[in-house]
């Protein structure tokens, strides 16, 4: 039971942070994702959104 809400939970967090993309990831993923892939994913704000889908996860974890 734990881990169907956990899921949910989890999914949550990634897509609040792609819809604040300017100034949330410039300040947190600036060192983590804009440090390795900055140009790239902030130039695909569009196409970056499913990326941020898989690695959101990531991220989540590691944060």
């Amino acid at each position: 039971v734990r881990q169907c809400p956990d899921s949910t939970t989890v999914i949550q967090p990634p897509p609040v942070v792609v819809t604040f993309p300017g100034p949330i990831l410039s300040s947190f993923p600036q060192g983590s994702v804009v440090g390795s892939s900055g140009a790239p994913i902030l130039g695909a704000s569009g196409g970056y959104g499913g990326l941020w889908g898989s690695g959101g996860s990531s991220l989540g974890h590691g944060g």
